[in-house]
């Protein structure tokens, strides 16, 4: 849409396909875009290409070709102001219905869908309670949330200083608006910092396909606000990281304008899309591998927010029981030593090689694997005396025959149709042979490792946090 915008800015017709289904998508991607009544057809989700194709070429043409209605050549874009501010009054009975309140949203939804909240009941955001809330930071309330580092964005490189631009619709926030989110979501003013640092990430909210969000709190300020890097860290129960979670959902609806089968299109939706937040248990990484805060170029006195919003494959694990890992590290017994060549020899083993033909059957790329802190200790005793080298290890295990790399869904997107260039060999895609080696993983850094959770031995595996080269490290420290 943005290349439609210019294309249309610049004088030049354009029209866009798009399925009946996402008409309300691409008219608030329009909006967002300043071509709030660009011109398009809908394309059929079932019939065969060429049978479709006929069906809306004379629609295609004639859009193309009839000139603008004085109505279609407007532009321009409709954000809230920084000053904006929801004030009811009247009881508090009164206010928690009007927070809780619904709108219906009609196909693909065919639901009421929350209007300020994630569809939970909230925390009134009263005048005290934000003032409250807001003794949490040094910013001041009128401030507009801004990037605290140069990095990367979802639209390419922003500066420090540069408005943060909220998702879907690219509206700005104050840090008053953000607190006011963080006390609905049932936070404490500690807790402000983490979700500013939250903010600075637009809460991204993603396409089509069933995108979550997971966020990790890296060093002392887990700690300070009693955060769970422990047994059920993914799970309920601690405040700290429930509420803080809880807050990406209602910012991104609230400060982004995200509704669910108006311009947020997750298809089935994810557990994930909650969002869960936990923290590292940086005491128990052994010595010599590095906290998520120095992987993301920051000390290890620092403290950063992991925000990964595109957990697209789900989450995998428990692909052995505790007791057979046990056994497999222990003694080599079981089912993971028989497969593993390592029968009757006793630990450490290298677990992860049980791993990895599972890292294929879902979406193809790096992985962000969740380990307790006793199976991070036996990959160090079995040789990976850093992170860097488990991620080395687990790229060159990720390359594949070519001719099965095809079999993906995903690299048809990633190799420009195949019509790109392979970006290790130089050659054209299809210059390659069949048996030639191609990794599955974008490189040995996309990997990630969590340290946490309880004495059971379990990991979890999620879908790499480094998509599109997006740096998802923001400071907490930055929002005291």
């Amino acid at each position: 849409m943005p290349y439609l915008a210019k294309l249309e800015k610049a004088g030049i017709p354009t029209v866009l396909i798009d399925f009946e289904d996402q008409a309300n998508m691409v008219q608030q991607t329009a909006l967002r875009s300043g071509i709030p009544h660009i011109r398009y057809v809908h394309a059929s989700r079932i019939l065969p290409g060429p049978q479709d194709v006929d069906t809306w070429m004379d629609r295609i043409m004639d859009a193309l070709v009839v000139p603008l209605t004085d109505k279609e050549k407007e532009i321009g874009t409709w954000v809230p102001t920084s000053d904006d501010r929801l004030i009811f009054e009247g009881t508090m009975d009164g206010a928690e219905k009007f927070f809780h309140q619904t709108e219906y949203v009609p196909h693909p939804v065919n639901a009421p869908i929350a209007r300020y909240t994630d569809g939970l009941p909230v925390r009134v955001p009263t005048e005290e309670r934000v003032a409250e809330m807001l003794k949490g930071t040094s910013h001041k309330p009128d401030e507009i949330v801004t990037y605290q580092s140069d990095r990367r964005g979802w639209n390419g490189p922003v500066k420090k200083g540069d408005p943060v631009l909220f998702h879907p619709m690219n509206w700005t926030a104050t840090v008053e608006k953000v607190a006011a989110c963080a006390v609905m979501a049932g936070c404490q003013p500690e807790h402000l910092p983490a979700v500013l640092a939250i903010a600075e990430s637009t809460c991204y909210i993603a396409s089509t396909h069933t995108f979550g969000q997971w966020l990790c709190v890296s060093g002392p300020y887990a700690k300070e606000v009693g955060m769970n890097s422990g047994c059920g860290m993914l799970g309920p129960g601690n405040i700290a990281n429930s509420t803080i979670g809880r807050t990406y959902e209602i910012m991104a609806r609230n400060l982004g304008g995200a509704i669910p089968g108006i311009n947020r299109m997750t298809s089935l939706g994810s557990p994930f899309e909650g969002s869960r937040c936990c923290a590292e248990n940086s005491d128990a990484l052994p010595s010599g591998w590095k906290g998520i805060n120095e992987e993301g170029g920051y000390r290890r006195d620092e403290s950063v927010m992991l925000v990964h919003p595109h957990v697209n494959d789900g989450i995998r694990g428990v692909q052995f029981s505790p007791g057979g890992y046990r056994a497999f590290q222990k003694s080599g017994h079981g089912g993971i030593a028989r497969k593993l060549g390592v029968k009757g020899k006793p630990g450490p083993h290298n677990w992860l090689e049980f791993l990895v033909p599972e890292f294929w059957i879902g979406r193809e790329g790096a992985k962000t694997i969740i380990m307790n802190p006793e199976m991070a200790r036996h990959l160090y005793e079995y040789g990976f005396k850093t992170k860097e080298a488990v991620y080395e290890w687990l790229y060159k295990q990720s390359f594949i025959p070519l001719k099965d790399y095809r079999n993906y869904s995903w690299v048809d997107l990633h190799t420009n149709g195949w019509l790109g260039i392979e970006p290790i060999s130089g050659k054209h895609w299809k210059e390659l042979p069949d048996d030639y080696m191609v990794p599955a993983a974008e490189d040995p850094f996309a990997f990630c490792i969590v340290v946490g959770g309880g004495d059971e031995e379990v990991s979890h595996q999620l879908s790499s946090h480094h998509h599109l080269g997006i740096n998802p490290y923001y400071s907490i420290d930055a929002w005291r």
